[in-house]
């Protein structure tokens, strides 16, 4: 009874073995060429404020005197001497930085006006849309597709996902004794071979910043339904949330503006600690004034965070830091950040450039590994049926199949425990993914010494997939019982997928309530 329980778990690696195989290769030959590029494009974005400045010194560069303007008395004095330009939003370029410009927005036409800090006088513009960097991000992001082209960058990103995964498996050793072989490239071999174990070990240890960087990716790209599922996982109603960022002014026919200046009196009110960083100037008469403010002592940017206030009564209609959950400001401060590396400063960064150079030198490793292949496959199709060798080499499979005893088929469990056997199965895997996705996250902001932070939204952010796999698994179950299980074509195998996916769902929802929902202030 032992060795016959071995030989079904020796056939179910073998067989899982063989699924991941073609997951890996045949999404590396669709998708491969459209993530290495884009993670060729991310790579350049992890300094795109320094080449931005270093291609354009004139437009950022200004003469630090003795005080920056108060922005409170900086945007009436531009308003003044400049009655046409149009100010929808003003960003403080790295406020810390006495020898930097703001800039002024008009998200109409385009135009980026550089505006000295001291003085409020202009000091250049250019078009936004033509700058190096803008170009560089458009294509990082949709590839310059309008509208389709955002969300192909957006699964690209859950194909990046899925080869790690799938290419992690593929990867793991018969024996623990051929592991430092699978770790390391033989040098003495020969170019096959090399190449062979460039792409195994670069895709072992780059795995888990290339799964951070293709999870964050992701969940930027499809906001609109990552930011609920977050909430409702939080429990705040989607429609709560809708209603707070959605929030409008309260005009009416004698509805003065308020000063500038009573509007940032709001923020100091409420976040005493916190740095403008930006400033949204409301569209229209019910418009709002949107301040993206920053705090905390991130290295590099500092924790974001926002408020919306009433252009009338400088009510604070949206607090970012009291209103939204915990993983609401994870999201906001964090997703950004840990996507290019900035939370960390140069060590993180320097992580995100090599990690966004992987999927490049994985498709050329993984392409010199498969094209060979391909054409030898191509060449035995064409080979003609008569062959001698082939009719010889024919006959004797037939014959050790004749010699073969005929294979009874193994009767599966009633669908219940059929169920249940699988989500024990789904237990024991996730219970071994959840600790390794916390310690991916701490690998990463390790070389900076942030540590617990990546780790916590490493785990979070993996919920939310892990829901939304759930959602599949379980329409995919629904119609099985519906359509498929009356007509006796239900498939065991979706049955399977669903129990495996529940009880991921049950040890992530666990983790992420605990995690998030009990004051454990780490963002």
């Amino acid at each position: 009874m032992k060795s016959a329980g071995n030989s079904k778990k020796i056939s179910w690696a073998k067989h899982q073995k063989r699924w991941f195989g073609k997951w890996h290769l045949y999404l590396g030959i669709i998708a491969g060429a459209i993530v290495a590029f884009v993670g060729l494009t991310g790579s350049i974005l992890v300094f795109q404020d320094e080449i931005d400045r270093a291609l354009n010194p004139k437009l950022f560069g200004v003469i630090a005197q003795k005080q920056k303007m108060p922005v409170e008395e900086l945007v009436p004095l531009i308003k003044k001497n400049y009655p046409k330009l149009k100010i929808d939003y003003l960003m403080l370029n790295n406020f810390k930085n006495p020898n930097e410009a703001y800039s002024v927005l008009d998200l109409k036409s385009n135009e980026e006006t550089f505006i000295n800090p001291y003085t409020g006088k202009i000091g250049g513009k250019r078009i936004h849309t033509s700058s190096f960097i803008h170009v560089v991000t458009e294509l990082h992001r949709t590839l310059l597709i309008p509208v389709v082209g955002r969300y192909i960058c957006g699964l690209a990103s859950l194909c990046l996902l899925i080869l790690t995964i799938s290419g992690l498996r593929l990867w793991i050793p018969k024996k623990w004794k051929q592991l430092k072989s699978a770790l390391t490239v033989r040098f003495s071999g020969s170019f096959k071979r090399q190449n062979y174990d460039w792409h195994n070990s670069l895709g072992f240890y780059s795995s888990p910043i290339v799964a951070i960087l293709s999870l964050t990716g992701f969940s930027i790209t499809f906001s609109t339904l990552v930011i609920p599922l977050l909430f409702v996982l939080s429990g705040k109603s989607p429609q709560g949330v809708a209603q707070l960022l959605g929030a409008k002014s309260a005009w009416h026919a004698r509805a003065v503006p308020l000063p500038l200046k009573q509007v940032v009196a709001a923020v100091k009110e409420k976040m005493p600690d916190a740095h403008i960083g930006g400033i949204a100037f409301p569209a229209d008469k019910m418009g709002t004034y949107r301040l993206d403010v920053l705090s905390g002592s991130l290295p590099k940017q500092g924790k974001r965070e926002m408020l919306v206030v009433d252009q009338y009564t400088g009510k604070v209609l949206l607090n970012s830091r009291k209103d939204f959950p915990n993983v609401g400001n994870a999201y906001l401060s964090w997703l950004t950040p840990i996507h290019y590396g900035s939370f960390g400063g140069r060590p993180t960064q320097l992580i995100a450039i090599i990690a966004g150079l992987m999927p490049l030198a994985l498709f050329i490793t993984g392409f010199v590994i498969w094209w060979p292949r391909y054409k030898k496959q191509k060449r035995g199709n064409k080979q003609k049926t008569n062959d001698a060798d082939f009719d010889a080499s024919l006959a004797t499979v037939l014959d050790e199949k004749k010699s073969e005893p005929a294979k009874i088929k193994t009767p599966l469990p009633k669908p219940g425990k059929y169920f249940v056997i699988n989500f024990i199965s789904g237990l024991k895997y996730a219970l071994i993914i959840l600790p390794i996705s916390f310690i991916m996250g701490a690998l990463y902001g390790l070389p900076s010494g942030i540590i617990i932070q990546p780790a916590v939204f490493v785990v979070a952010f993996s919920c939310v997939m892990v829901c939304l796999n759930f959602t599949c698994a379980l329409l995919s179950q629904v119609f099985n019982i519906l359509f498929l299980i009356p007509f006796k074509n239900g498939s065991d195998q979706v049955t399977r997928y669903f129990a495996l996916s529940t009880a991921f769902l049950v040890c992530y929802l666990a983790v992420y309530m605990v995690l998030l929902n009990t004051g454990w202030e780490v963002f």
